[in-house]
């Protein structure tokens, strides 16, 4: 009786905590976050066998990302109570995150970041950039692995933990997680003696050497940005005491130019033209093209200002390149592959466009595309503009492809311009050669164009040349305007980054201007043909000669100043310093004057840097002590009143 007491006992206290259940659930928690670790790296990596590779040389870090997935397995099965659907659920879930890591990849050269997860509407416009057979397959095999597990839950049982255990394990692997977040003493500790290394100069070898969920962990402590050593009201009052010893008292209050009429003078339209993917593809050293697509920009490049601006991107992140050139602010102090218009221009930001409103222009941002898109009505806003023309407020608009033609938005800056009675500051983003370029948009048109090229890649190289052709046209339709009109225009025109033309870099690959689709193996002078795109100033006034072998992005604004013989407000005196010393700043490439270069920078620009770094810390996320020492009207100019109140849709 004392025997079949205590078995009932047992029994009980078994169905209770579901101990009959505890064997296989354990098993399976222990194997699947390997099976995960394994199916997530070969999509990321692209092969089994570099995955395999990895694995046998960093069994440390394989096994830590291991337990990264067994905390997050944990988890959603604790959430769901059913480990099958919990595992199906994970599958999902990392296999997603490794398919948008890997075609990142191949894209723009950018893995997944944790902000990415932000990105909303926007992530959906690579949805038709994934084409082709292996495309097709990985996210086939994802899909197809999903739902044979749901099928699986139709014969397995359902294997549930009771509450108490689910409770535990649930709050445990909450703890690690965010402990591996926020980078707690114990998970770094743990990650230094794995052989991690933060390799954030270059994020795919940081996912390469880490691994997919380590790395993408790791990064997200960096959705924070931190404050700069040193940074406080002392530090700012003393930045502003040295902007103010270098001003001169001959420096301009605002733009001017001599009128043909005598000695008045009046202020001269200031037009930006960033061109969607605009580059020179004659660059391609086993290419070549037997008409010059891009005449506009060869003539100016010879006779007028002209130069090399170095994007912080590839292929993509438009919006990017805008902060930079509009703010004055450098990408390189930011988290990799984060993107400022939706996670950080949230207050009022000084720009160009509040400096030119405070010098009585209007300004106006003009963008080909949905204005929803990176944000822009928001951040427009922020930054100062007056007025924002999306492409809602194009009325029947002429097409090129599927999307608004080059040649329209010249006629509507014209337009704009014409009917404005103050000078403008106009900053225009087309639209017209955005990628992919494998659709054949042009029709029958064609380039005369020679090569050791695929027939795909000759077509994507036809498409892209075409469109490049149109923007230049576009650029010759604004001079020839401004030529006969008379009224006083400066026009700055570059392309915001590369174009991403093919999977891998291909068409770079095949023409010659890079050795290898391997980003992580380019040297420094493929790394800045790779980021070095075209810009040009012309003006229906004397403006001096220059040729400008490499500027960041960062540093346009500045230079377009200086070229004016305008006044630099606070931010773009102090970038217009670290020009001085290193005109080319990326995060992975500095170029000096010389034109050497270096993957991070030297130190005898490192003061210079400091106090770049402390300035956009204090305007971007600090106290902004720097406006009550100078500048204060323009560092702490509020938003336009009457935001874009002429482009607004009537109520209805």
């Amino acid at each position: 009786m004392l025997n079949l007491s205590k078995n009932r006992t047992i029994s009980s206290v078994t169905r209770k905590f579901g101990l009959k259940q505890a064997i296989p659930i354990t098993a399976l928690l222990a194997v699947i976050p390997i099976l995960l670790v394994l199916g997530a790296e070969t999509i990321q990596r692209g092969s089994f066998e570099e995955t395999w590779d990895w694995a046998l040389n960093q069994p440390s870090l394989f096994w830590l990302n291991a337990l990264l997935y067994l905390c997050a397995l944990t988890l959603v099965y604790c959430v769901i109570g059913s480990l099958v659907p919990s595992v199906a659920i994970a599958v999902l879930l990392f296999g997603l995150m490794s398919l948008i890591s890997f075609f990142k990849t191949k894209l723009i050269g950018e893995p997944f970041f944790p902000w990415d997860i932000l990105l909303n509407k926007e992530g959906l416009n690579i949805a038709p950039l994934i084409t082709g057979q292996a495309a097709i397959l990985r996210i086939g095999i994802v899909l197809g692995v999903v739902m044979l597990l749901f099928a699986l839950r139709l014969v397995v049982p359902r294997l549930v933990l009771p509450w108490l255990p689910r409770i535990a394990l649930g709050s445990l692997s909450v703890i690690a997680l965010y402990a591996f977040g926020i980078n707690a003493s114990w998970a770094e500790n743990m990650q230094y003696k794995a052989g991690a290394s933060e390799i954030l100069w270059n994020q795919q070898q940081n996912y390469g050497h880490n691994g997919l969920t380590l790395a993408f962990t790791m990064n997200v402590k960096h959705s924070i940005v931190a404050k700069p050593p040193g940074y406080g009201e002392q530090a700012m009052a003393d930045i502003a005491h040295a902007i103010t010893e270098k001003r001169t008292a001959s420096a301009s209050a605002a733009p001017t130019v001599v009128t043909d009429a005598g000695a008045d003078t009046v202020k001269p339209n200031v037009i930006f033209i960033m061109n969607e993917a605009f580059w020179d593809p004659t660059l391609l050293p086993d290419v070549f093209f037997h008409d010059d697509p891009i005449p506009t920009v060869r003539k100016l490049q010879a006779e007028s200002v002209s130069g090399y601006m170095l994007s912080p991107q590839f292929g993509g992140g438009t919006s990017n390149v805008e902060f930079e050139v509009l703010t004055g602010q450098s990408m390189s102090f930011l988290p990799s592959g984060s993107v400022p218009y939706q996670q950080y221009v949230k207050k009022p930001v000084p720009s160009l466009a509040s400096y030119f409103e405070h010098l009585g222009y209007k300004s106006l941002a003009v963008h080909s595309y949905e204005g929803w898109f990176w944000d822009r009505e928001n951040a427009y806003r922020q930054l100062g503009f007056e007025s924002f023309m999306s492409s809602e407020s194009f009325a029947e608009p002429e097409l090129k492809g599927p999307f608004i033609a080059d040649a329209e938005v010249s006629r509507q800056i014209i337009k704009q311009v014409d009917e404005s009675e103050r000078p403008m500051f106009i900053y225009a983003v087309t639209m017209q050669n955005h990628g992919p370029y494998d659709d054949k948009r042009y029709g029958d048109a064609a380039m005369d164009i020679e090569g050791d090229l695929t027939d795909e890649a000759l077509d994507i190289l036809q498409t892209y040349a075409i469109g490049a052709r149109d923007a230049d046209q576009s650029l010759q339709q604004l001079i020839d305007h401004f030529e006969q009109s008379g009224e006083p225009t400066v026009i700055v025109m570059y392309g915001d980054h590369l174009p991403m033309l093919g999977y891998s870099y291909d068409v770079y690959n095949q023409g010659g201007l890079i050795r290898t689709d391997r980003s992580e193996n380019w040297t420094l002078e493929e790394l800045k043909h790779m980021r070095s795109v075209p810009f040009v100033m012309w003006a229906n006034f004397e403006l001096p000669a220059d040729n400008v072998p490499a500027i960041s992005a960062s540093f346009l604004g500045s230079y377009v100043m200086d070229t004016l013989g305008l006044e630099k407000p606070a931010p773009f005196a102090v970038n217009w310093d670290v020009y001085s010393e290193i005109p080319g700043l990326l995060r992975n490439l500095v170029v000096d004057t010389e034109q050497n270069l270096y993957i991070s920078p030297p130190d005898y620009v490192q003061e210079e840097l400091d106090r770049y770094r402390m300035l956009q810390y204090d305007l971007l996320f600090g106290k902004k002590y720097a406006a009550d020492y100078i500048d204060a009207d323009y560092l702490n100019k509020p938003v336009h009143p009457d935001y874009n109140r002429e482009f607004q849709k009537p109520a209805a």
